[in-house]
Protein backbone atom coordinates (compact mmCIF):
# COMPACT_ATOMS: atom_id res chain seq x y z
CA UNK A 1 0.00 0.00 0.00
CA UNK A 2 1.05 3.52 -0.78
CA UNK A 3 -0.62 6.89 -0.87
CA UNK A 4 -0.46 10.33 -2.34
CA UNK A 5 -1.25 13.72 -0.88
CA UNK A 6 -1.86 16.75 -3.06
CA UNK A 7 -2.79 20.40 -2.75
CA UNK A 8 -5.88 21.69 -4.55
CA UNK A 9 -5.84 24.84 -6.63
CA UNK A 10 -5.35 28.33 -5.29
CA UNK A 11 -8.53 29.72 -3.78
CA UNK A 12 -10.10 26.30 -3.13
CA UNK A 13 -11.29 25.76 0.44
CA UNK A 14 -14.27 23.52 1.23
CA UNK A 15 -15.02 24.91 4.69
CA UNK A 16 -14.27 28.58 4.16
CA UNK A 17 -15.52 29.05 0.62
CA UNK A 18 -17.61 25.93 -0.16
CA UNK A 19 -16.07 25.75 -3.61
CA UNK A 20 -14.60 22.25 -3.97
CA UNK A 21 -16.42 19.45 -5.71
CA UNK A 22 -13.52 17.10 -6.40
CA UNK A 23 -12.87 15.02 -4.42
CA UNK A 24 -16.39 14.43 -3.17
CA UNK A 25 -16.92 12.95 0.29
CA UNK A 26 -20.57 11.94 0.01
CA UNK A 27 -22.05 8.51 0.66
CA UNK A 28 -19.48 7.08 -1.76
CA UNK A 29 -16.30 9.18 -1.82
CA UNK A 30 -14.77 9.81 -5.23
CA UNK A 31 -12.10 11.64 -7.17
CA UNK A 32 -13.05 12.14 -10.77
CA UNK A 33 -11.92 15.30 -12.52
CA UNK A 34 -8.74 16.48 -10.78
CA UNK A 35 -5.27 15.00 -10.60
CA UNK A 36 -5.48 12.61 -13.55
CA UNK A 37 -1.81 11.73 -13.00
CA UNK A 38 -2.45 10.53 -9.44
CA UNK A 39 -5.62 8.73 -10.48
CA UNK A 40 -3.49 6.82 -12.96
CA UNK A 41 -0.70 6.02 -10.46
CA UNK A 42 -2.81 4.69 -7.59
CA UNK A 43 -3.76 1.06 -7.21
CA UNK A 44 -6.76 -0.48 -5.51
CA UNK A 45 -6.13 -0.28 -1.75
CA UNK A 46 -3.96 2.85 -1.94
CA UNK A 47 -4.98 6.12 -0.25
CA UNK A 48 -5.39 9.68 -1.46
CA UNK A 49 -5.33 12.73 0.83
CA UNK A 50 -6.06 16.33 -0.11
CA UNK A 51 -5.02 19.75 1.23
CA UNK A 52 -7.04 22.91 0.64
CA UNK A 53 -5.59 25.50 -1.71
CA UNK A 54 -3.94 28.74 -0.71
CA UNK A 55 -6.57 31.34 0.16
CA UNK A 56 -6.36 34.76 1.72
CA UNK A 57 -6.85 34.75 5.50
CA UNK A 58 -7.48 30.98 5.77
CA UNK A 59 -4.88 28.46 6.93
CA UNK A 60 -4.59 25.51 4.57
CA UNK A 61 -5.59 22.15 5.97
CA UNK A 62 -5.89 18.48 5.10
CA UNK A 63 -9.62 18.17 4.49
CA UNK A 64 -9.91 14.50 3.76
CA UNK A 65 -8.69 11.20 2.54
CA UNK A 66 -10.08 8.09 0.93
CA UNK A 67 -9.09 4.53 0.13
CA UNK A 68 -9.12 3.59 -3.56
CA UNK A 69 -11.78 0.90 -3.99
CA UNK A 70 -12.27 0.99 -7.79
CA UNK A 71 -11.03 2.74 -10.92
CA UNK A 72 -13.67 3.17 -13.64
CA UNK A 73 -14.17 5.46 -16.63
CA UNK A 74 -16.35 8.56 -16.52
CA UNK A 75 -19.17 7.09 -18.61
CA UNK A 76 -19.54 4.25 -16.10
CA UNK A 77 -19.42 6.83 -13.29
CA UNK A 78 -22.11 8.86 -15.08
CA UNK A 79 -24.47 5.90 -14.83
CA UNK A 80 -23.59 4.91 -11.26
CA UNK A 81 -23.33 8.30 -9.57
CA UNK A 82 -25.90 10.75 -11.01
CA UNK A 83 -25.44 12.98 -7.95
CA UNK A 84 -21.82 13.60 -9.04
CA UNK A 85 -22.63 14.87 -12.55
CA UNK A 86 -21.56 18.44 -13.32
CA UNK A 87 -24.23 21.01 -12.58
CA UNK A 88 -24.51 24.70 -11.78
CA UNK A 89 -25.52 25.69 -8.26
CA UNK A 90 -27.84 28.64 -7.70
CA UNK A 91 -24.84 30.73 -6.64
CA UNK A 92 -23.15 30.10 -10.00
CA UNK A 93 -20.53 27.62 -8.79
CA UNK A 94 -20.07 24.48 -10.90
CA UNK A 95 -20.18 21.34 -8.77
CA UNK A 96 -19.74 17.67 -9.51
CA UNK A 97 -16.80 15.55 -10.62
CA UNK A 98 -18.16 13.63 -13.61
CA UNK A 99 -17.06 15.63 -16.63
CA UNK A 100 -18.93 13.79 -19.39
CA UNK A 101 -22.49 13.93 -20.68
CA UNK A 102 -24.72 10.89 -21.25
CA UNK A 103 -22.89 10.10 -24.51
CA UNK A 104 -19.41 10.30 -22.99
CA UNK A 105 -18.61 13.66 -24.57
CA UNK A 106 -17.09 16.60 -22.73
CA UNK A 107 -19.75 18.21 -20.54
CA UNK A 108 -20.47 21.86 -21.46
CA UNK A 109 -19.78 22.92 -17.85
CA UNK A 110 -16.29 21.39 -17.87
CA UNK A 111 -14.08 24.48 -18.09
CA UNK A 112 -10.80 22.68 -18.83
CA UNK A 113 -9.22 22.78 -22.28
CA UNK A 114 -10.18 20.08 -24.76
CA UNK A 115 -6.55 18.98 -24.86
CA UNK A 116 -6.09 16.22 -22.30
CA UNK A 117 -9.81 15.37 -22.09
CA UNK A 118 -9.23 11.74 -23.09
CA UNK A 119 -6.72 11.35 -20.26
CA UNK A 120 -8.99 13.07 -17.74
CA UNK A 121 -11.94 10.70 -18.33
CA UNK A 122 -9.93 7.62 -17.37
CA UNK A 123 -9.47 6.29 -13.84
CA UNK A 124 -12.43 7.81 -12.01
CA UNK A 125 -11.70 6.83 -8.41
CA UNK A 126 -14.50 5.23 -6.44
CA UNK A 127 -13.43 5.44 -2.83
CA UNK A 128 -14.09 3.73 0.47
CA UNK A 129 -13.34 4.46 4.12
CA UNK A 130 -13.58 8.26 3.77
CA UNK A 131 -11.95 10.51 6.33
CA UNK A 132 -13.65 13.84 5.68
CA UNK A 133 -12.90 16.83 7.87
CA UNK A 134 -16.22 18.67 7.80
CA UNK A 135 -17.61 19.92 11.11
CA UNK A 136 -16.52 23.40 12.20
CA UNK A 137 -14.53 21.94 15.12
CA UNK A 138 -12.83 19.35 12.89
CA UNK A 139 -11.86 22.09 10.44
CA UNK A 140 -10.55 24.29 13.25
CA UNK A 141 -8.37 21.47 14.60
CA UNK A 142 -7.14 20.50 11.14
CA UNK A 143 -6.20 24.10 10.31
CA UNK A 144 -4.25 24.33 13.59
CA UNK A 145 -2.43 21.01 13.15
CA UNK A 146 -1.82 20.57 9.42
CA UNK A 147 1.61 22.19 9.09
CA UNK A 148 3.15 20.49 12.11
CA UNK A 149 1.63 17.07 11.33
CA UNK A 150 2.69 17.17 7.68
CA UNK A 151 6.19 18.16 8.81
CA UNK A 152 6.30 15.28 11.29
CA UNK A 153 4.93 12.69 8.86
CA UNK A 154 7.01 13.73 5.85
CA UNK A 155 10.12 14.73 7.80
CA UNK A 156 10.46 18.15 6.24
CA UNK A 157 9.88 21.61 7.71
CA UNK A 158 8.08 24.43 5.95
CA UNK A 159 5.95 27.51 6.42
CA UNK A 160 3.28 26.33 3.96
CA UNK A 161 2.05 22.92 2.84
CA UNK A 162 3.66 23.44 -0.57
CA UNK A 163 7.06 23.89 1.13
CA UNK A 164 6.63 20.46 2.73
CA UNK A 165 4.87 18.53 -0.02
CA UNK A 166 5.45 20.34 -3.27
CA UNK A 167 2.23 20.19 -5.32
CA UNK A 168 1.91 16.49 -4.50
CA UNK A 169 3.86 13.83 -2.68
CA UNK A 170 3.98 10.07 -2.58
CA UNK A 171 3.51 8.51 0.86
CA UNK A 172 4.79 5.14 2.01
CA UNK A 173 2.65 2.73 4.03
CA UNK A 174 3.85 4.06 7.39
CA UNK A 175 3.11 7.65 6.34
CA UNK A 176 -0.36 6.63 5.10
CA UNK A 177 -1.09 4.98 8.43
CA UNK A 178 0.09 8.10 10.29
CA UNK A 179 -2.23 10.26 8.16
CA UNK A 180 -5.19 7.96 8.85
CA UNK A 181 -4.47 7.93 12.58
CA UNK A 182 -4.13 11.71 12.68
CA UNK A 183 -7.39 12.37 10.78
CA UNK A 184 -9.28 9.86 12.91
CA UNK A 185 -7.85 11.59 15.98
CA UNK A 186 -9.14 14.96 14.80
CA UNK A 187 -12.61 13.51 14.33
CA UNK A 188 -12.52 11.93 17.80
CA UNK A 189 -11.21 15.09 19.49
CA UNK A 190 -13.83 17.24 17.75
CA UNK A 191 -16.61 14.95 18.98
CA UNK A 192 -15.66 15.44 22.66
Amino acid sequence: MKGYIYITGTGADPAGLDNISDPMFGEVPSLGACMSNLREFVDIGDYLFVVSGKTEDLAQYVFGGLKVAEKIDHLAAYGRFPQNRLRLREDGIVVGNIIVDADGNKHPLDHHADKGFERRVKNFIVGADPLAIQSPREVELARQQTLSKLSDIVGKQGNRPIDILGRQRKLNEDQVNQMIEWLRGIKQDAAK
